[in-house]
Order: C-alpha cells, then structure tokens, then sequence
C-alpha cells in the first residue's frame, strides 16, 4: 500500500459548484499521483504512474472518451 500521509489534494478548477461529485488529484509525491473521491477523503485513493495520468489527461482533453 502507497504512503499518502504527504499527500497535498486539489479539485478540478472545472469541478464548480456541482454538490461536491469531484475527484481530487494530488501530484506532490515522488512517483506516483492519486486520485480519491472528494465526498470520501478518508477512503482508498486510486494511484497512477504520471506518465500514464498525463496519458490519461491528453487523452480527455482531446476528448477521445465518450461523455
């Protein structure tokens, strides 16, 4: 299990104002980036190698994903 103790989370700048159904990212810690459920800060974290999280994000920005 990864160490997310140092972990610094931010929302989406796109989140809004949508009752809280956001995800939070946190991209401070050596080698890996997390993603967790806004609504449950204290339940599990998804983590990612960045490379395949900056794979990821390109890929929705390019809107490659059906809404």
């Amino acid at each position: 299990m990864t160490d997310l103790a140092g972990a610094v989370w931010r929302k989406s700048t796109r989140s809004g104002d949508n009752g809280g159904d956001c995800v939070e990212v946190a991209t401070n810690l050596p080698r890996i980036v997390a993603v967790r459920d806004s609504k449950d800060p204290s339940g599990p974290a998804l983590t990612f190698q960045p490379h395949a999280w900056a794979t990821f994000i390109t890929t929705r920005k390019q809107r490659r994903f059906l809404d």
